[in-house]
């Protein structure tokens, strides 16, 4: 790949990756939220909707679901998405359908004597969900977050093919000018690791002001060496189990 395909088709096409990152993780966190909330609902025709969405998203395609958005959408309603737009729309919704399923059974974790004690203390739904069950949950939600914004991620190269022109659209226009596959795909994969690395110690540090923020300490950071703890005096590094028992 040249300097001038680097420049003005690879770079454009990475910071359109990070928007489309940005812009369906900002909708799938809003759609997992509300719809694993709902699911949680005391009333049968509220999660019975929500169902509803989830098992729809989660049995069906989200290049297909794009497609449809792109070219079958504005034929049938006469409103026509610009592909960014799409993109960010089948993204944001079908990844919001897996998170929900995070948000539900997070808040399911949480203690039913916590939830007991909002009902004792007369709060209503919404400040038990605020003050009670959320804090302790969301920590709980992060990691299953992590990797579901990685997922995202990676998912994000779909939109190619409704010619937007993200970073692998601008890594097969640079390989059909330049005649070399190996660099632009080998370039492809790396900006996709460095994204996905960055973002995974973005979500780190999250969980650490999450497990703060609930007064959970954060596990210590551990070389390839596990740390050894020092013997009481007195014991030997070379105990065995037999010393523990003694002989009777």
């Amino acid at each position: 790949m040249t300097w001038p395909l680097f420049t003005e088709w690879f770079l454009p096409g990475v910071w359109i990756t990070v928007q489309v990152t940005l812009g369906s993780a900002a909708l799938a966190l809003l759609v997992s939220f509300v719809i694993g909330i709902a699911r949680s609902s005391r009333l049968w025709i509220v999660r019975f909707v929500a169902g509803c969405y989830f098992e729809v998203f989660r049995g069906t395609s989200a290049l297909v679901f794009m497609l449809w958005m792109a070219f079958a959408f504005p034929l049938m309603f006469g409103w026509v998405f610009v592909p960014m737009a799409a993109g960010i729309l089948a993204l944001g919704l079908t990844y919001g359908a897996y998170g929900s399923e995070i948000v539900r059974g997070s808040l399911q974790s949480v203690p039913a004597a916590q939830r007991e004690a909002g009902i004792a203390l007369s709060f209503t739904r919404t400040q038990r969900l605020r003050r009670i069950e959320l804090p302790q949950a969301w920590p709980e939600m992060v990691p299953p977050f992590n990797n579901l914004l990685i997922e995202l991620l990676k998912g994000t190269a779909l939109v190619s093919v409704i010619s937007v022109a993200d970073m692998t659209f601008a890594a097969n226009l640079s390989r059909l000018a330049s005649n070399e596959s190996a660099p632009a795909y080998t370039l492809l994969l790396v900006s996709y690791f460095v994204l996905a690395f960055v973002m995974t110690r973005g979500m780190r540090l999250v969980e650490r002001r999450a497990k703060a923020g609930i007064g959970q300490r954060p596990e210590p950071r551990r070389g390839l060496r596990a740390a050894r703890k020092p013997l009481p005096k007195g014991e030997s590094a070379q105990a065995g189990p037999q010393s523990a028992g003694g002989v009777g």
